[in-house]
């Protein structure tokens, strides 16, 4: 075990952002041999999870100090507390700052404030990310809606956005450091702004970045809420090269009823006419979505919805979950599908999945893309499609390549002449 401090990061793109921030945090504090756990809370196997990993670390470097973070610990602080292997446990607003990581801090077992107090984010800035080629960038935090389901407002508190200089400040920091790709990350980024002077929208501070940032060569958009896209995000989606042809949506179903009983904020058919006027602006186009199997009351008409919706929506790359019930959210109190249902759902919605991405993946043989390479052969096109080179090349380089055929792992491709 190394004897300078290593963060295991569980869960979303934000925590891979904050876990760069946790990491610069615990060596300046000096933190010695010590892991600390960035955990997720997105549903109860991701937490059980964190504590079968927690477990098995201290039974393997025993005399290893373990730190407990992320929306789990947040959440339920004193389920970690109690565990002997952890050490400490630190809340989501501790985590990021220096002085949590301090000795003498180092005997509060339990260091976790009511994150829904929080009303503004710390500006931090990171210098890169260890062994990726493309960054993340917190653009934004928390939630201010309530679906029935989740209970990650509960982890992270409202929302609330970073300001756009800090931003364009981050973004041309990461350039200069050599970083071709950015990822705009956040728990709502779709809600971007509305706590901000002006309240400026997604599509406007991303308009403002892009013109700011001219060494950015690619930026990705992680998960959007299909009901708040606004006029100038199309706009841009339009008519900006530099902004990558592949959204991931959280869809969540594709059952009206479904979707009402999540509290979710659009219909099928708000899905469908998205998709469509998207794909009218920008042809080529790729859409990912987040799917959920088996909630609470869903029949087999009401799955077959959400199996339909992929095709009626063109969705092509599919995130696909089995519910599993949180304590303390609404839905957990709602009838119940018989867990082997769910998880059946979910791998019927899983081999769809696969074969729409395959046939998607048919289309673009012969075809000339730039790849992005994440280390080696491999790397991801604009559209967000793996592919395995035919040789090695320089990680976060940017190559023309022309597809040659497709593998269970992504495309193949060589350089392009």
């Amino acid at each position: 075990m190394s004897k300078s401090p290593k963060v295991i990061t569980l869960g979303c793109r934000l925590n891979a952002f904050e876990s760069e921030v946790m990491r610069t945090q615990a060596e300046q504090a000096g933190l010695g041999d010590t892991v600390i756990f960035n955990t997720c809370a997105v549903t109860s196997e991701a937490e059980r999870q964190a504590r079968q990993q927690i477990r098995k670390l201290r039974r393997e470097h025993p005399d290893t100090r373990i730190i407990v973070s992320g929306c789990a610990a947040q959440i339920t602080p004193d389920k970690f507390a109690a565990m002997p292997e952890v050490d400490q446990v630190l809340g989501n607003e501790e985590k990021l700052k220096l002085e949590s990581y301090l000795p003498e801090k180092a005997q509060e077992k339990i260091l976790v404030s009511d994150i829904m107090q929080a009303t503004e984010i710390a500006g931090h800035l990171i210098q890169g990310f260890d062994s990726r080629s493309r960054a993340f960038v917190q653009i934004q935090q928390g939630c201010d809606h309530r679906c029935t389901f989740c209970i990650i407002p509960f982890g992270r508190g409202n929302s609330r956005s970073v300001p756009i200089d800090h931003i364009v400040e981050q973004v041309n920091q990461l350039t200069s450091q050599g970083y071709q790709e950015v990822v705009f990350t956040g728990v709502d980024i779709s809600s971007y702004g509305g706590d901000l002077p002006g309240s400026p929208s997604l599509g406007q501070m991303t308009q403002r970045l892009l013109a700011a940032a001219p060494d950015l060569q690619r930026l990705r958009l992680s998960s959007l809420d299909p009901a708040v896209i606004d006029d100038e995000l199309m706009d841009l989606i339009a008519t900006e090269p530099r902004l990558m042809p592949h959204l991931h949506l959280s869809v969540q179903a594709g059952s009206d009823l479904i979707l009402k009983r999540m509290k979710r904020r659009h219909n099928r058919q708000d899905v469908i006419d998205l998709c469509t006027r998207i794909r009218r602006l920008r042809p080529e186009v790729v859409f990912g979505a987040d799917l959920i199997t088996g909630f609470p009351t869903e029949n087999e008409a009401m799955f077959d919805d959400t199996m339909r919706l992929v095709d009626e929506a063109g969705l092509t790359y599919l995130h696909v979950f089995p519910y599993s019930p949180r304590p303390d959210t609404p839905a957990a109190g709602m009838p119940q599908i018989e867990e082997k249902i769910r998880k059946a759902r979910a791998a019927a919605l899983r081999q769809k999945g696969e074969a729409v991405t395959a046939a998607y993946f048919e289309k673009l043989n012969g075809q000339t893309t730039q790849v992005l390479v994440e280390r080696g052969s491999r790397g991801y096109t604009e559209t967000y499609a793996p592919v395995c080179l035919n040789q090695d090349y320089r990680q976060g380089a940017i190559v023309s390549a022309l597809i040659t055929g497709a593998s269970p792992d992504g495309l193949l491709a060589e350089l392009a002449p």
